[in-house]
């Protein structure tokens, strides 16, 4: 039973459709680690079992050899006992004669008996070397399929760090699309504009202010002169000198 719940297995995992299997995973990733660490563990209890089946085969092989073996030796056992009965009746002496035919007899018994067990023995033997066999194959396959594993995860690893390279580039040129960098400059010049336009006002109302107060000097002055010729027309009334204007006309 373990033998075959062993070989069952190994027919299982080598027959598995990776890919299918992948496309059903939510993390093929993580899943393809899992199914490695459980390939490893499947094809090393396969090795200890295949192990095992072959060290008991070997031992039904050796018995199988030994009882050959003791059969050919007891035939020629009987074969030598009865040559020496015949020889002994030959010679008169039937009584030893019989004695030699009996152990041939007990020889040929001994043979008869191992033949049986070899013979007993050979469908045990021909259906473990086929066992065996099947087991040695769907060991191979199943390291076939954890190499197979081994490069799948390999690529999708790769494939998982390109992917994210280029979420990378992609979200990076994104941000650069949403955030344009032209649109903040020209807010800033908009900026410097107000500023450079407060200033100029500022400017203007600074020289009207200037033009203003030359203005109010310059009505101070020409008071000033008129008041400066009322007193002096006043001066020469008093003096009784003639005013410049009648003096001009």
């Amino acid at each position: 039973m373990t033998k075959q719940s062993i070989f069952g297995r190994i027919a299982q995992l080598a027959r598995a459709n990776i890919n299918a299997l992948l496309d059903s995973a939510e993390d093929p990733q993580k899943m393809l680690d899992q199914m490695v660490r459980d390939y490893s563990a499947s094809i090393q209890e396969a090795e200890a079992a295949i192990a095992q089946t072959i060290g008991n085969l070997r031992l039904l092989e050796q018995d199988h050899a030994e009882d050959v073996a003791a059969a050919q030796d007891w035939g020629r056992k009987a074969a030598a006992a009865s040559a020496k009965a015949d020889e002994l009746r030959a010679s008169g002496n039937a009584a030893d004669a019989d004695r030699f035919d009996t152990l041939a007899k007990v020889a040929l018994g001994r043979q008869l008996g191992a033949e049986n067990e070899a013979k007993g023995a050979e469908p045990t033997i021909e259906a473990q070397t086929e066992i065996v066999a099947k087991l040695k194959t769907g060991l191979e396959q199943m390291r076939g399929k954890l190499g197979e594993l081994g490069a799948k995860r390999d690529e999708l690893v790769a494939r998982s760090k390109i992917a994210d390279a280029q979420s990378q580039v992609l979200d990076a040129v994104k941000s650069i699309d949403i955030l344009d960098p032209t649109s903040e400059l020209g807010r800033f010049e908009e900026k410097v504009r107000r500023e450079e336009a407060r200033v100029m006002g500022q400017q203007e109302l600074a020289s009207s202010s200037l033009d203003a107060q030359f203005e109010s000097l310059e009505d101070a002055s020409e008071s000033a002169e008129i008041e400066a010729r009322l007193a002096a027309l006043k001066l020469g009334s008093s003096s009784g000198s003639t005013p410049p204007s009648a003096i001009q006309g």
